[in-house]
């Protein structure tokens, strides 16, 4: 199998850079700020874990996981969707080559290098539809969990790794969520490799850019901060 004749060094770069911005992406968050957002809510959801066992009922957060795995499960339908209506192209690539080479806006490519940039597509949304799928099967263990634990315990060491033990595959699941997410962002960056290697750097570039603002300086993020901040002031007077 040989490679397209005009696949260059500059095409390799953008498909790097497309995996590594989505693959570094929270390693970099944690180096040089305070991780993600889902990171920095780990502690809300041990602090959500510990008040459910103490409600004599609980369908307010049976509500909440509910409406969480809905949304999952949503975004993994839709990814299939996608995957399978792209997949289609390829069983009909001549025909879509020879439209997109009428656009003028499209850059000049051999056919083999359309297919090469839809594959690139491809796999970030299968990558992503996979993380929907493992992030489902986390929140299934985490009802599990969640069902298991005892209504209005007494604080034992038992029972504190209990309640650790299911925040912890409930943060998992919303990590592996999120990846899924931010899969989608940098699916439509590829999507910029039909103008060329360089506005899809440049698309890349701006998607991170855009994540990490609104990761670090939007409103949103600084309410969360904060009170993730109270919470933790809370946790620390508690012990």
């Amino acid at each position: 199998m040989s490679l397209p004749p005009d696949l260059t060094s500059l095409h390799l770069v953008a498909f790097a850079l497309l995996f590594a911005a989505w693959w570094l992406y929270s390693p970099i968050l944690s180096l040089f700020g305070r991780g993600t957002l889902n990171a920095q809510l780990g502690i809300v959801r041990l602090r959500w874990m510990r008040l459910s066992t103490r409600r004599a009922q609980r369908p307010f957060d049976a509500i909440l996981l509910n409406q969480i795995i809905s949304s999952v499960a949503f975004f993994g339908s839709a990814s299939l969707i996608v995957l399978a209506a792209l997949l289609g192209t390829f069983a009909n690539v001549t025909s879509v080559h020879a439209i997109l080479s009428q656009l003028h806006f499209v850059a000049p490519m051999s056919t083999e290098l359309l297919a090469a940039n839809l594959s690139v597509v491809v796999l970030i949304l299968g990558i992503s539809f996979f993380a929907f799928t493992y992030s489902l099967r986390k929140l299934i263990y985490t009802v599990a969990l969640s069902g298991g634990l005892p209504d209005q315990a007494e604080e034992t060491p038992q029972f504190a790794i209990q309640i650790d033990a299911t925040a912890t595959v409930l943060t998992e699941a919303v990590r592996s969520f999120n990846n899924g997410i931010r899969g989608y962002y940098y699916a439509v960056a590829a999507l910029f490799l039909l103008l060329g290697p360089v506005p899809c750097i440049v698309a890349t570039c701006t998607v991170m850019a855009m994540l990490f603002y609104r990761q670090t300086l939007t409103t949103t993020a600084r309410a969360i901060g904060t009170y993730v901040d109270a919470v933790n002031e809370e946790e620390k007077l508690r012990k």
